[in-house]
């Protein structure tokens, strides 16, 4: 199988590439912003409820995990409509110019309001502009897709995706540390620096689309009526394939995201310093990054399913071991094959779903895959702080019996879509 890259593929993957580093600024850059004496915060704050018989104070923290986690639910539980939506209107180039737009003006906002309410709406502005990009990327890039290169372009989709979502935050914390500046006689802060990356960044993006990509051609009927939401199979013997495969995916990206709200606990477990706990951070993207593209490939010629079981089996004794071990190094090993064993998952998933898309409806089943890893993510990293309250290896320990769950449903539920010498029917051992 040749290397083939269609160049409209790879301008969708580095329009997504810019935006993810942009938005992956402000996941660095919010936090310390909001706790800096520069916004204006609620009066309640440090303030003291009573919950019961719980007192509850009312902290800076809480504001910024609002602010965060508004982002995701946003983002996520609004997909399904802004990708059916495009389905019925046939308009993917306009929706995703729109979603840009949206996150540009989000990012341009917080260089002009300093209170915290006016950052939660540009906050929230954001996740809605996401909402329209990301489905309706993934939909262009499967109906540009030929079907023995879906998974490959997939596999690269994420690779740049990825590059940018892991480059973002270390630039972030350069940009900010090194400010302020001073440019054309204008004194800029290391904050309002970081903004102005990710407004460029977005519209970079925009300009990309604009330029290079075009509506796939499709005819009047393909912008298909039906755009519902499939949640049982049509034959009656089970759950919907790709319903099935978006739980398994909240699974997968809960798993990966419970890690990093538990930076504190897990240096002072380790004896380590917040270096090591980067490189362990950064472990499971970098095996993403490098694993990918060709398990992405490697999916095309050998089917989708051998990969999303192998990727599910490796991924529980993975998530597992983040428990247990005590040393640095083990940590990191464990974080790369877990890394190893989403890129297995992901990029064969979302080809497959792509497989089984009806004319006209990319966007809308997609959009379940990308809802759930975007909830994935809000959930394990509300969840671990929670669950680590309980003793240290009860999140990976619950994550792991999630990820049984995740691994029966794909194994009982999916089947093959790529016509292999050795087909693998559903549920055969």
């Amino acid at each position: 199988m040749g290397l083939n890259l269609d160049s409209r593929i790879l301008a969708l993957a580095l329009a997504r590439m810019v935006d993810a580093l942009a938005n992956s600024f402000l996941v660095v850059v919010l936090p310390l912003y909001i706790g800096s004496q520069i916004v204006s915060l609620p009066t309640f704050v440090g303030t003291t409820v009573q919950l019961g018989a719980v007192d509850f104070t009312l902290t800076a923290e809480l504001l910024i995990g609002i602010v965060l986690s508004l982002f995701g639910f946003l983002n996520s539980f609004s997909q399904p409509f802004t990708g059916s939506l495009s389905d019925k209107t046939g308009r993917r180039t306009v929706f995703l110019l729109f979603g840009l737009g949206l996150v540009a003006i989000g990012s341009a906002g917080y260089l002009v309001f300093t209170d915290y309410l006016s950052i939660l709406v540009m906050r929230a502005l954001q996740g809605i502009g996401a909402a329209f990009t990301i489905p309706v990327t993934v939909a262009l890039v499967n109906e540009l897709s030929d079907e023995d290169e879906r998974g490959g372009n997939f596999g690269l989709f994420n690779t740049f995706r990825l590059l940018g979502f892991g480059v973002g935050p270390i630039v972030a914390g350069v940009v900010i540390s090194t400010g302020p500046y001073r440019i054309a006689g204008i004194d800029i802060t290391g904050f309002d620096a970081a903004f102005l990356v990710a407004v460029v960044g977005a519209l970079a993006s925009f300009v990309l689309i604009a330029l290079l990509i075009d509506d796939p051609e499709r005819t009047e009927n393909e912008a298909a009526d039906d755009i519902s939401i499939a949640v049982r199979d049509p034959d009656g013997s089970g759950l919907d394939p790709v319903f099935a495969l978006g739980l398994a995916t909240i699974v997968m990206a809960l798993s990966i995201a419970m890690f990093a709200p538990l930076a504190n606990v897990i240096n002072t477990r380790l004896d380590q310093g917040t270096f090591l706990f980067s490189v362990q951070f950064g472990a499971t993207v970098l095996a993403n990054v490098v694993f990918q593209y060709p398990i992405g490939r490697l999916s095309d010629r050998y089917g989708r399913r051998p990969f999303l079981v192998g990727g599910f089996l490796l991924l529980l004794p993975t998530t597992l071991a983040q428990g247990f071990v005590r040393s640095s190094e083990l940590m990191i090993i464990a974080r790369f094959l877990q890394g190893v064993a989403v890129a297995a998952v992901f990029a064969p998933s979302l080809a497959l779903a792509g497989d089984l898309a009806k004319e006209g409806q990319s966007g809308s089943t997609l959009s379940l895959l990308t809802m759930g890893f975007g909830l994935g993510v809000a959930f394990g990293t509300l969840f671990s702080g929670i669950l680590v309250g309980f003793g240290f290896s009860v999140p990976f320990v619950a994550a792991t019996v999630l990820g049984t769950i995740g691994l029966f449903l794909v194994y009982t539920q999916v089947g093959e879509t790529v016509e292999t010498s050795t087909p693998t029917p559903v549920g055969s051992d």
